[in-house]
């Protein structure tokens, strides 16, 4: 089809465009090149085939936005379809009377697919579009408030409009040129929308002329496409996969990289500059879609603080849209990440939830960004909220957050027949009690009716007693990496003296800690929660709730360190729907919950500026529901919940699982 210098010219730009993508691919590589650590590519070979699989469905999309995650998934697999569209009209333009994959059956079939898939892909991108430009939702942009690179607010916008036109242009001329070929050759029955389209140019003298110009409107403007897709918000769709391929394995979304404080050779701490953020961390800001899903879900966010994940990778990408050359180069930033990428004030407001890193649909993990931050700013500048000192110093001296001495540690426990590890050496469970009943009532009343629970079971169990000492876990949300690390390798000498057959607790944050964050430091444990070791006691018989107890209309509030960092959600409602109640559901509900507010240290330090309380928000839901009382299972999500309802003047009733379950058992007397 094409003349000798149509031939020439395409393979000189061709020859041009490869040399601009690659130069644009060298920067790339050498961008992240520059954060620390390595790399390990012998995941992506285990991961190859599931993650093609991902890529192909876009699964992790429809997490959110369902509507316009199906439009997305038929313009991505309209744009994957065009890259065998492409080298097939490449070739036809070149070999004269050739006929990509022939006009047999494959070939037929491979017509209609680029037919349909070209529609489809039109009609879904004219949608979005409309969507983005002219119905503007709010979730595709941020508060004014919210610190975010002065060339994104606009940036975003024209790199939208400017790959729109693009690909509808791309995609569009190679349709109106396959009815150009139509309307001389005659109709074909594989391509029925092209068919349909060339009655319009049935005896036209310009088709060939016309066919030319389709040609290079199709494949000229994808050159000129792919040297400025490196450089465009669209590099996403192969940062996306890479990001799938290659995050590091982790027990859970909330499992942190150790730091060995016994390596004398270590001069930095967490991240203050851009350069000390990992390479996996540096390409999250290329695989972010700037889709504002994280933001959307954000605890922090939703209630008026300056916090916006999405804002984050944002502006980690603007940072490379202009200094990325000298930065590949080797020159360090003269800004620091709290400058330019998130306010110190919206960092202290997370609350290490894992909303963002769940709702990603590229994998990308924000909150972890956050928590380096925090541990430059703890470790290397001595920098924190004052209030967290009260929770340090009690952690240093006496082990737990709230300053307990040991020697109260069992008060909780006064009344009640609970062996202690030197009592019984050799249980089935061991009870990790937690520091919260050490001190807060409502957590005493937990483990007070847990305690109930397991002796009317029969359970073989026993508790640490005085040699039990808080896990870390707020020490290490809050930045104070050395505190949790003095911590852990105390408790895990003491696991592993004792050498637990399982680990129960009735707190997320110790299980998460226990389970998920202790095997780097020589400790690895079979953890449960409460609520798993009840569901068994249950389903073996040994609990027997009261078929003639009145039913209680309840709602469960998911802990986001149960459900979302380690995927325990139907537990909790089998345990409740044995207890013989009547659940309802809120709407964010198992791995989409909505935080307390309590969570990476925010239970020790007032909440950042914002509109409301994290709390108040997610009361507000509970209410909503209509429930007559709110389970939970997690003291730190009660605690959370006793003072949002008082501040509420609501009469729900607030209540362990446990405690409702105990209820449930004694009525039956």
């Amino acid at each position: 089809m094409l003349s000798t210098a149509e031939k020439i010219i395409f393979f000189l730009a061709s020859l041009a465009t490869i040399y601009a993508t690659w130069k644009a691919i060298d920067r790339l590589v050498r961008i992240i090149g520059r954060g620390t650590g390595q790399l390990d590519w012998g995941l992506a070979r285990k991961r190859l085939w599931s993650v093609l699989g991902k890529m192909v469905i876009l699964k992790p999309t429809f997490n959110f936005r369902v509507g316009v995650s199906l439009a997305h998934l038929l313009i991505a697999w309209g744009f994957m379809y065009y890259m065998l569209v492409n080298l097939g009209d490449v070739l036809q333009g070149y070999i004269p009377g050739f006929r990509f994959l022939g006009d047999g059956l494959i070939g037929g079939i491979y017509r209609l697919g680029a037919d349909i898939l070209t529609v489809t892909l039109l009609v879904s991108l004219i949608i979005l579009l409309f969507r983005r430009f002219i119905l503007k939702p709010s979730d595709l942009t941020t508060r004014k408030t919210t610190l975010l690179h002065p060339k994104a607010r606009s940036g975003i916008l024209r790199d939208s409009a400017i790959v729109g036109v693009f690909v509808i242009l791309h995609v569009g001329s190679r349709f109106l040129g396959e009815s150009f070929t139509i309307a001389r050759e005659g109709k074909d029955v594989w391509q029925p929308f092209a068919t349909a389209l060339s009655t319009l140019w049935v005896g036209w003298s310009g088709l060939e002329f016309a066919q030319h110009v389709a040609f290079w409107m199709a494949l000229g403007l994808i050159m000129l496409f792919i040297v400025y897709f490196p450089y465009s918000k669209h590099i996403h769709i192969f940062f996306s996969a890479l990001n799938f391929l290659l995050k590091p394995e982790r027990r859970s979304i909330g499992e942190l990289t150790k730091i060995d404080f016994d390596d004398e050779s270590l001069e930095q701490f967490g991240a203050s500059q851009i350069d000390q953020l990992s390479k996996i961390q540096l390409m999250d800001a290329y695989a972010c879609i700037m889709c504002f899903r994280c933001q959307d879900v954000c605890p922090a966010y939703n209630t008026g603080k300056l916090l916006s994940p999405a804002a984050l990778e944002i502006n980690k990408r603007y940072f490379f849209n202009e200094e990325g050359t000298k930065f590949a180069n080797g020159e360090s930033s003269h800004q620091s990440l709290i400058e330019f990428a998130i306010p110190l004030e919206a960092v202290w407001a997370c609350t290490s939830c894992g909303a963002c890193v769940d709702i990603c649909p590229v994998n990308n993990e924000p909150m972890r960004d956050i928590l380096d931050i925090r541990r430059s700013l703890v470790l290397m500048d001595n920098q924190f909220p004052t209030q967290f000192q009260t929770a340090f110093r009690g952690m240093e001296r006496t082990k737990n957050p709230w300053g307990v001495p040991p020697s109260e540690r069992m008060n909780w426990a006064k009344g009640l027949d609970v062996p202690t590890i030197e009592k019984n050496p050799h249980p089935d469970i061991l009870w990790w009690v937690g520091c919260a009943p050490a001190t807060d009532v409502q957590a005493q009343k937990t483990a007070r009716a847990f305690a109930k629970i397991l002796k009317m079971a029969g359970v073989n169990y026993a508790v640490l007693g005085q040699a039990e000492q808080c896990t870390g876990d707020s020490a290490r949300r809050a930045g104070k990496e050395d505190l949790f690390f003095e911590l852990a390798l105390g408790n895990v000498e003491i696991l592993n003296e004792v050498k637990p057959k399982r680990i129960v607790t009735t707190c997320p944050h110790c299980l998460h800690t226990l389970k998920n964050e202790y095997p780097a430091y020589g400790g690895n444990y079979e953890v449960i929660h409460h609520s798993q070791l009840i569901n068994e006691l249950q389903a073996q018989g040994k609990l027997k709730a009261n078929p003639a107890a009145a039913k209680e209309k309840i709602t469960y509030h998911d802990p986001c360190y149960l459900t979302r960092h380690n995927d325990i959600a139907h537990e909790p409602r089998s345990v409740l729907e044995s207890a013989n109640v009547e659940i309802v559901e809120m709407d964010r509900k198992k791995e989409k919950t909505f935080c307390c507010g309590a969570g990476g240290g925010q239970a020790w330090k007032e909440e950042e500026h914002g509109d409301e309380r994290v709390s108040a928000n997610r009361f507000r839901e509970v209410q909503a529901s209509g429930a007559d009382s709110l389970a939970v299972g997690c003291p730190f999500c009660m605690m959370m919940m006793v003072d949002a309802a008082k501040d509420a003047n609501s009469p729900i009733k607030i209540r362990d699982i446990a405690e409702i379950v105990l209820e449930n058992i004694e009525s039956q007397a």
